[in-house]
């Protein structure tokens, strides 16, 4: 039987009400998946994609359930998480770039995901896995504390009409939660080609005690994607930022 990440669908215990405890940073989308996309899915989203028990969504996770990662690479590794991989084109190129290094995405989009597995199926691509789950809640208790090297938010979703900035992801209040999975020395980095997001970036990290950071040089494991290149064509200039805790630096 098809898991609710794979249909789309939400479990049948589930209430509207259920759905807007709180704003979301995303909004779940369709779309069907390519030929190529679903040969990919059919043959290697078993291997790829985690099976992630649910709450009350098609996105969330249960309470109880604990990301394991030397379970899930069958090895010990540094681990990198990224969140809203999209197509995968940036993670697939790192995963690439570093074996030694375990990555976890995290993406609602199916067809984004799907593209993702053709890429890892294309290159060989092992060391990565992908969950189809609300970062917000992935990141307050499914994945383990202080467990990740680094942080990565490349080009999150702008919700660039001033009444959508509620939904953006970097705020004041996921701050603790992103710190809560880094481990000691590691940094959170952040890209985006919106400059009004990027200021915001700016003021959660001056704002916030708990961290220190701000503008820096392109990150050098960063490749340049479509999408990015589709925002440069547009005018819009890349902004790159980094955080760390404040009580490492």
């Amino acid at each position: 039987m098809p898991s609710a990440a794979e249909t789309g669908r939400d479990p049948a215990t589930a209430t509207p009400e259920a759905f807007h405890r709180r704003t979301v940073s995303f909004t779940r989308r369709g779309g069907r998946l390519t030929e190529r996309q679903q040969d990919a899915w059919d043959d290697v989203a078993d291997r790829f994609v985690l099976d992630v028990p649910r709450g009350c969504s098609s996105t969330s996770v249960a309470a109880d359930h604990r990301f394991d990662p030397v379970a899930t690479f069958g090895r010990t590794a540094p681990l990198v998480l990224e969140i809203g991989s999209g197509r995968g084109e940036a993670l697939v190129a790192a995963a690439q770039a570093e074996p030694d290094v375990d990555f976890l995405a995290l993406e609602v989009y199916r067809p984004g995901v799907a593209q993702t597995l053709v890429g890892l199926r294309h290159h060989g691509v092992t060391n990565v896995r992908l969950a189809m789950v609300d970062a917000a809640e992935a990141l307050a208790t499914m994945l383990p504390e202080r467990a990740f090297r680094e942080v990565r938010l490349w080009f999150p979703d702008p919700w660039h009409k001033a009444r959508h900035h509620k939904r953006r992801f970097v705020t004041l209040d996921v701050v603790p939660s992103v710190l809560r999975v880094l481990e000691p020395g590691g940094t959170w980095r952040m890209a985006t080609d919106w400059l009004d997001y990027a200021e915001q970036m700016r003021d959660v990290i001056a704002a916030s005690p708990l961290v220190v950071g701000g503008d820096v040089p392109r990150f050098h494991g960063r490749p340049l994607t479509r999408f990015e290149q589709k925002g440069i064509d547009a005018g819009r200039v890349i902004h790159d930022l980094e955080a760390r805790r404040a009580e490492d630096v």
